[in-house]
């Protein structure tokens, strides 16, 4: 048994909520991103916000936003911190903490070991840094694709911040990520899913189940 801390991303329906819930995940991700099949509008996030009360916290995932975007959706999804999926530079990544006064989490695209040096630059700027596969050149989506890299990259990480681990991540293969990375955190969406953007009450619960027992 391990103190993992877990993150349903791309939550967009109250069922899918309600199971992140009562499997005991401690975060769910909002997706603020129009060309995702998860995003959510203001609407959809006060919605869900006012179903969850404080029982879960919650994950603004916007992919370089400007103000009026991350602010709006601040608000109306009650966020407990903000997660920038883009080309967001470290300068940017402290001007989101200093404007919203939230913790910012930023994810990294990894492929390659070059990419894990290079997540030094936000290294004390972020309040979290989430390794996540880098997708293709030509993809719609920066993640939440199912695509995963390789783990043991991961095994030279020393940097300050908090950190986490997504990208392909499902009830099957979890526990061999914990294994290998030994991450404070895991954060899946794709891997609780039928089909993109539809979340399973079941493949949640499997997954946190996976996750705290491994």
């Amino acid at each position: 048994m391990t103190d993992v801390a877990i993150k349903i991303c791309g939550i967009s329906t109250p069922d899918a909520l309600d199971a992140a819930t009562a499997a005991r995940a401690d975060f769910v991700g909002l997706v603020f991103f129009p060309p995702s099949p998860r995003h959510v509008d203001g609407y959809a996030a006060a919605a869900l916000a006012a179903r969850a009360g404080s029982t879960i916290g919650r994950v603004g995932l916007f992919v370089d936003a400007d103000d009026g975007l991350i602010g709006e959706s601040v608000r109306a999804g009650r966020l407990d911190a903000i997660q920038l999926h883009g080309e967001e530079t470290p300068e940017r990544v402290a001007q989101v903490k200093e404007r919203f006064g939230l913790p910012v989490w930023k994810a990294i695209p990894v492929a390659t070991a070059r990419d894990v040096e290079k997540a030094k630059a936000h290294d004390g700027v972020a309040d979290l840094l989430l390794f996540d596969a880098r997708t293709p050149k030509d993809a719609a989506l920066p993640g939440g694709m199912g695509l995963s890299f390789d783990w043991s990259l991961l095994s030279a990480w020393r940097g300050k911040p908090g950190w986490g681990l997504a990208g392909g991540l499902s009830a099957a293969n979890v526990a061999g990520a914990l294994a290998k990375t030994g991450a404070p955190l895991l954060d899946t969406s794709s891997g609780v899913e039928t089909a993109p953007g539809h979340k399973d009450p079941e493949m949640i619960r499997a997954f946190c189940k996976a996750a705290r027992n491994a």
